[in-house]
């Protein structure tokens, strides 16, 4: 195997430790619903407005940070967003009002933005091979999966011996550390020379103009619907509705006894799943068309959403729930960047993507905003799952008509 086709290089290494304590931490959010709710006597909609804001300035902030990663480079881009991540965090350990935690919440999305996949994935992407490519992509994609696997129960287990202001704030200390890997990052540039000619705003205005692109931004919404809002509510929505756990049962004697501690783990499991789903659909990319496997991902999305809010809520159900929707959680991402890269160029993939990724936390904010305001309404989230199950039907049609031959391919062949 050649320098230039080794997968395991040290900006995959360096990306993956990035985007997997971030995306913990991040993951960790819904975790702290009930006990901040609890202390103060908030509404739930209260933070659940906290956590939406949060994923809607990551979606204001990723086609920003992605630019300034082609500006003034990818490093620079990821320190911004360590220090902005890790300050909104400092600052919420001592917020008391709402108003603070709706406000502090831009900074930790945008920090989220600088140290997410619109950089991370732009990077690894670039740094890729042709042939390796989609893989690579699919593994950075895991290694924020990993970071769900112990985001949740971490977080769990810390409040269990600290307040949440005090794992706030070693939660800062966590993302703080993430800078001893920049070094790593030294992507190169590998841009065909028409992309080199060409400014950001040719390339970006032909592809808005795309009506693949478009239905990619739709495409793309309800998968940050459906994230947003299991991220946020799945661990209060298992702690309130699941069957109780009974004696002698294999979760039982894992040590596993109240449905709080249920839903941290369903979360685990979803990251834990979500591994091997995003290396799986990283490596079908390679070998079928993106947009088909994203049909069927959001297939599945949406009859497994169905059957679990049918079927009775039990412990069994929601581990089954957990892994399946795992296996198809982040999927999308390797295959959505992937599309981008491939139908647009790499040269200003972190600054497209980052306008796709927009539609993914516009979803992510009204799934997690929705979650909690018609939870005060109706006292149970019934009315908004099956919105994310309708959004996810919408999803798997849309994906169907996109032409995945490159736009300058297509733009050519028009003018022959």
């Amino acid at each position: 195997m050649t320098r230039q086709d080794n997968m395991f290089t040290p900006v995959l290494i360096g990306s993956c430790i990035i985007i997997m304590i971030c995306f913990a931490v991040r993951a960790s959010f819904g975790v702290f619903q009930i006990p901040i709710a609890e202390e103060f006597g908030w509404l739930r909609a209260e933070f659940s407005l906290a956590i939406a804001i949060q994923n809607l300035a990551w979606g204001i902030g990723q086609p920003i940070f992605g630019a300034i990663a082609e500006r003034f480079g990818d490093r620079k881009a990821i320190f911004l967003g360590v220090i902005l991540y890790a300050a909104g965090l400092v600052f919420s350990a001592y917020a008391i009002t709402p108003g603070q935690h709706h406000l502090l919440e831009i900074l930790v999305g945008f920090g989220i933005a600088g140290t997410g996949f619109g950089v991370i994935l732009a990077i690894v992407g670039r740094a890729a091979s042709d042939k390796n490519r989609s893989v690579a992509l699919g593994i950075a994609t895991a290694a924020g999966s990993a970071g769900q696997v112990f985001g949740a129960p971490l977080a769990e287990a810390l409040l269990s011996v600290f307040a949440w202001q005090s794992v706030f704030l070693i939660f800062a200390g966590m993302i703080m550390a993430t800078l001893f890997a920049l070094p790593m990052l030294r992507a190169p540039i590998r841009t065909a020379k028409a992309e080199i000619e060409e400014s950001m705003g040719q390339i970006v205005g032909r592809a808005i103009r795309d009506p693949s692109f478009a239905l990619i931004f739709i495409g793309f919404f309800s998968c940050g619907y459906q994230l947003g809002f299991i991220t946020a509510h799945f661990p209060a929505f298992v702690t309130e509705l699941c069957g109780p756990i009974a004696p002698g049962s294999l979760l039982h004697g894992m040590g596993i006894t109240t449905t709080s501690a249920l839903g941290a783990v369903a979360i685990s499991l979803i990251g834990l799943a979500n591994i091997v789903g995003t290396i799986t659909a990283g490596w079908l990319g390679n070998h079928f068309p993106k947009r088909y496997l994203l049909a069927l991902i959001y297939t599945g999305r949406t009859i497994a959403a169905g059957l679990f809010i049918i079927l009775p809520i039990t412990p069994e159900t929601v581990i089954a729930f957990s892994i399946v929707m795992g296996a198809l959680w982040l999927a999308t991402v390797p295959l959505t960047s992937g599309l981008v890269g491939q139908i647009y160029g790499l040269r200003y993939m972190g600054t497209l993507y980052g306008l796709v990724f927009f539609s993914h936390q516009l979803g992510s904010f009204i799934g997690v905003w929705l979650g909690g305001a018609l939870y005060d309404i109706y006292g149970d989230y019934t009315a908004v799952w099956w919105i994310g199950v309708a959004v996810g039907a919408l999803s798997a049609i849309v994906h169907l008509p996109i032409k995945e031959t490159p736009l300058k391919d297509r733009m050519q062949a028009a003018a022959a």
